[in-house]
């Protein structure tokens, strides 16, 4: 059996196993021939777990994760970033919230990855090792906001926008791009932006059907900034 016909069995096989979902394993024979089942057997390595996302297929794969402990299991990674970075707990928080809801396991249809949806090249960009590794899916996130951040003088609307609809979009049109997603990304964001910094509790800030967190108070600047 030729290398070729090996991987059309292996597509095959996935193809078949469909919405079932089922562990594929694969051995291989006396003869070199390398076999894939959706029976584990005695012999078999498993080659691909029955709910792990297949690459290319374009679906996505949305938040899984409904435990409430997520929405503090990753704090102390995301001090330290905010600390590395001077940008505030509350905006990184909001983010993730957004962009993932707290799950790494999470992926756009787009490609967009863990718990900030960094896309693979934004990641190669920020030097992001392992995109799927949550301190370093963080690190490279926050990373990315300080950049940002920068780049729009701490206007915390237009970083926003940036990190969702990217730098050039946000200085093509002078502002927040008019996509439909964009705008509401930055409504989103700004949002919870606002409730994990009044609301002390941070898994009750986090939680849906909660009530609004009052607006902040503005100060001179009616352009809210990024402050730390």
């Amino acid at each position: 059996m030729t290398v070729r016909s090996v991987v059309f069995s292996a597509l095959a096989l996935l193809a078949f196993s469909g919405s079932a979902a089922a562990d594929i394993f694969s051995y291989t024979d006396a003869n070199g021939v390398i076999h894939f089942s959706n029976r584990g057997g005695g012999q078999g390595k498993l080659y691909m777990k029955g709910d792990a996302p297949r690459p290319g297929v374009g679906s996505g794969v949305m938040p899984q994760d409904h435990d409430p402990a997520r929405f503090t299991r990753y704090d102390d990674l995301i001090r330290e970033s905010c600390a590395l970075y001077q940008i505030p707990e509350q905006l990184v928080r909001a983010v993730i919230k957004v962009e993932s809801d707290y799950d790494p396991r999470a992926i756009s249809v787009t490609g967009a990855r863990g718990l900030m949806q960094l896309m693979p090249d934004t990641a190669d960009r920020l030097q992001v090792r392992d995109i799927n590794d949550p301190r370093e899916n963080i690190f490279g996130g926050v990373r990315f906001l300080r950049i940002l951040a920068n780049d729009f003088n701490g206007d915390l609307e237009l970083t926003i926008a940036a990190y969702n609809a990217g730098e050039d979009a946000v200085i093509r049109f002078g502002g927040i791009p008019p996509y439909g997603e964009t705008r509401d990304y930055v409504v989103k964001v700004t949002s919870f932006y606002r409730r994990y910094r009044t609301m002390p509790d941070v898994v009750e800030a986090s939680l849906p059907g909660m009530p609004p967190a009052p607006p902040v108070t503005p100060t001179q600047n009616t352009t809210p900034t990024i402050t730390q």
